[in-house]
């Protein structure tokens, strides 16, 4: 080593001993591989890529590279994070490392202007950002101006920027193709989750002149299990045994929102201090769950996704997935924020089979249909139309509508002006080759997962190998290497599983009425339909996964006893709120009714109510996957009023075995309401999401 370079080094460790003092103590010492990437960093205009275990210190390595960078005189350093927890958390973790951090994100834009004004003045060392905001056109009308200011560009979580990484998101590959067109600052990307496809992608976006750092991903604290063969209610049985015994306070991970709302209610029901933790509640209450579970005031927090990446809680005991994520690069992201500084932490997977239906759903998401990207372009033509106008024009689903739209932004072809989308003018070219590569590594991602969750070989070897690992071994601590399970083992306490059952069929959901009739149907402005809506369950409802099932696959009209029963108690609770009693029993149209009817007959003969079968169905089914216009559209033609007799006054009970996009019941509703039902409730045995 030349002496310029020595020096070099010597600078970097300085600032690497500095950073690790503060954030952990004067006895911390840094590793030779954090200098070297810390030394890599401050080399002029340089492209490095960190991938290493969750807990090797990754973000130190930025905090001592600004450190050292600010003490030259440089610019700030721009943070690009994912998710507002991490960025809250960098945020306090970079000033424990004494540097002044701020963050613009969607949660506080009314710190804007203040934050611009401290970038203006240079008294801000980092500033992090949320990739949504290169959307903004506040915040992009100050990115040239902040990219020629800053020294060094960190983008957290890089996998997140490649087609091929598991958690692959367009807004974030568009601002970090923007930041990487910045010729002078420096850039580091980092990762704990990323296999060889996924950190050569990365690696060709920084540029070839990219230096990659790469170390094992094995976690010798972290003893992983299988609890294969467990029903979806002896899976909530297990965990309320398991918390009794677990070490500490962790995190529950589950696949949908509603599994976590459910599973939250049954383990407090059983005296256990848990909160639920989805994308879906806000933001304030997002920090309280996270203070709770990081002061250790609850045993558990039972999540899905949105509470992983970056979380900082290096103390978690145990980490609990209740059901398989699709990708082996996934399940090792999220169950490897346990264990972290601690020297025994348990990572426990209850796989389901259940499981591959939502890995199907999520596998296609993301991925564009040429045929629909025509349709959303030629519903643009010149013109800037809103959301719900394309969503009308093309008949494509919300959510796939909103995903398209962003990968066709990161390629130039529309962009966003205030609240409607426009067409550049940039030609939409189909990538096959890409995109059907793309969509066989996650089916063998996939089948990977799979054969994990029957215990093919050492788990931790084998979380390793998927990951491209450079020195996979057996750990001889994981279910498979010692052949047992810890932490209440393979069968859970008939007490618990009675009382999962109990509990969950005592829980009603809520159908929520549709507010306002979509646009191009005949029907205009607010609904009058539905006033409120229970069901008996919804989606994979572990309390009636073999009734549900043999719903589904049983001869038209025959209804299994035991949903049946579930509907009648769940009326007997829902009636004890109502203001009035229904007059009578209405079954829902369908295009094969006789389901509905068995259900209204017995719904009235419990009841002792008037059984009106006033609806026909004309044509053929609706569209089940598709946008809110056809559907109503088709609905409108296809009920029809027979019952020339006119609605006895009052509340009219309408009843269906499935209710999926809640518009059959609303056109129904409405008809009803026009023939004179004062107010229209909605019983249904099964509410698919």
């Amino acid at each position: 080593m030349d002496t310029h370079s020595a020096a070099s080094r010597e600078f970097a460790e300085e600032h690497m001993h500095t950073i690790l003092a503060r954030l952990a103590g004067p006895g911390a010492m840094p590793r030779a591989d954090q200098v070297d990437a810390v030394h890599a960093v401050l080399q002029p205009a340089s492209r490095v890529l960190v991938v290493q275990a969750t807990g090797w210190g990754k973000s130190a390595v930025y905090w001592a590279a600004t450190h050292a960078i600010r003490s030259t005189g440089a610019g700030p350093t721009l943070v690009v994070s994912p998710l507002l927890a991490l960025m809250r958390d960098q945020v306090s973790a970079a000033e424990r490392a004494g540097l002044k951090a701020a963050t613009v994100n969607s949660t506080n834009a009314g710190d804007w202007d203040d934050v611009f004004q401290r970038l203006d003045d240079d008294t801000i060392d980092v500033l992090l950002v949320s990739p949504e905001r290169l959307g903004n056109p506040r915040f992009a009308a100050r990115l040239g101006a902040l990219l020629a200011r800053v020294g060094l560009i960190v983008i957290d979580e890089a996998h997140c920027i490649s087609d091929w990484g598991f958690d692959f998101r367009p807004d974030y590959q568009r601002l970090a193709r923007a930041l990487l067109s910045t010729p002078t600052a420096s850039v580091l990307a980092t990762t704990a989750t990323a296999n060889q496809r996924v950190t050569q992608d990365i690696g060709l976006q920084l540029g070839a002149n990219t230096v990659t750092f790469r170390g094992t991903l094995a976690r010798t604290s972290l003893t992983l299990s299988v609890v294969p063969g467990l029903s979806p209610l002896q899976r909530y049985a297990w965990i309320a045994d398991a918390l009794e015994q677990l070490p500490g306070s962790g995190i529950v991970y589950v696949l949908t929102v509603a599994e976590a709302e459910r599973l939250t209610a049954f383990l407090r029901s059983c005296g256990h201090a848990v909160d639920a933790y989805s994308g879906q509640i806000d933001a304030d209450t997002r920090l309280k769950v996270e203070e709770r579970l990081r002061h250790n005031q609850v045993k558990a927090v039972v999540a899905t996704s949105a509470l992983g990446m970056g979380y900082d809680k290096p103390d978690l005991g145990f980490c609990v997935h209740v059901g398989s994520p699709s990708t082996p690069v996934a399940y090792y992201q999220q169950v490897g924020r346990a264990g972290r500084a601690v020297a025994h932490a348990e990572g426990v997977l209850l796989p389901s089979d259940a499981d591959e239906r939502i890995w199907d759903y999520f596998a296609t998401a993301s991925i564009p249909d040429p045929q629909t990207a025509d349709k959303i372009l030629h519903s643009l033509g010149g013109d800037e139309r809103s959301l719900i106008e394309i969503e009308a024009d093309t008949g494509v689903r919300r959510r796939r509508l909103e995903a398209l739209l962003k990968i066709l932004a990161v390629e130039g072809v529309v962009e966003k002006a205030a609240s409607a989308w426009r067409a550049t003018g940039v030609p939409y070219v189909h990538d096959s080759a890409k995109w059907t590569a793309l969509a066989q590594v996650r089916q063998q991602e996939a089948g990977i997962m799979r054969q994990y969750a029957h215990g093919q070989g050492c788990l931790m070897a084998y979380l390793q190998t998927a990951l491209d690992d450079p020195s996979p071994a057996p750990c001889g601590r994981c279910s498979v290497c010692t052949g047992h399970v810890q932490h209440p083992g393979l069968v859970p306490s008939p007490d618990k599983l009675l009382a999962a059952r109990n509990f969950l069929r005592g829980m009603d959901v809520d159908i929520e009425p549709r507010k306002r009739w979509p646009a191009g149907v005949r029907r205009k402005g607010s609904v009058r339909g539905f006033d409120a809506g229970r069901a008996v369950s919804f989606a994979d409802d572990p309390a009636w996964v073999a009734e549900l099932q043999a719903l589904r696959t049983a001869a038209p009209g025959d209804v299994p006893a035991e949903l049946l029963a579930g509907a009648v108690a769940t009326l007997g609770r829902w009636a004890k709120s109502w203001p009035a009693r229904p007059v009578c029993v209405v079954p829902l149209p369908a295009s094969d009714m006789a389901s509905n009817r068995r259900m209204a007959e017995h719904i009235a003969q419990k009841g002792r109510l008037p059984l009106l079968d006033v609806f026909i169905w004309t044509g053929g089914p609706a569209p089940d996957d598709a946008a809110s216009t056809p559907i109503v559209a088709h609905l409108e033609s296809a009920i029809r009023w027979i019952n020339e007799s006119a609605m006895p006054a009052g509340p009219v009970l309408l009843v269906a075995t499935d209710v999926r996009t809640r518009w059959t019941a609303t056109v129904a509703a409405a008809l009803l309401r026009e023939q004179g039902a004062s107010q229209v409730l909605l019983l249904a045995l099964h509410l698919r999401p």
